[in-house]
């Protein structure tokens, strides 16, 4: 399993469900699938996915890719 973070490539709104799929070796369409049929349910889902898009660090920039970090 990869770490927990927030990919670059692949994000559609913070990168949270894109950085679960890659940390858990599933799609990223079916744990967007997922989350959304979760908020079909009652539950804090959208308090934790805020939460989880604060608190995840972004991916690292690969080294040499000609991005300067500020």
């Amino acid at each position: 399993m990869s770490a927990l973070t927030r990919p670059r490539d692949g994000r559609m709104i913070g990168g949270v469900c894109a950085g679960l799929a890659r940390r858990f070796g599933i799609k990223a369409r079916t744990m967007r699938i997922i989350f959304v049929l979760s908020c079909l349910l009652p539950g804090p889902q959208f308090l934790i996915y805020v939460a989880l898009w604060l608190l995840l660090p972004n991916e690292k920039a690969a080294a040499g890719s000609g991005q300067t970090a500020w």
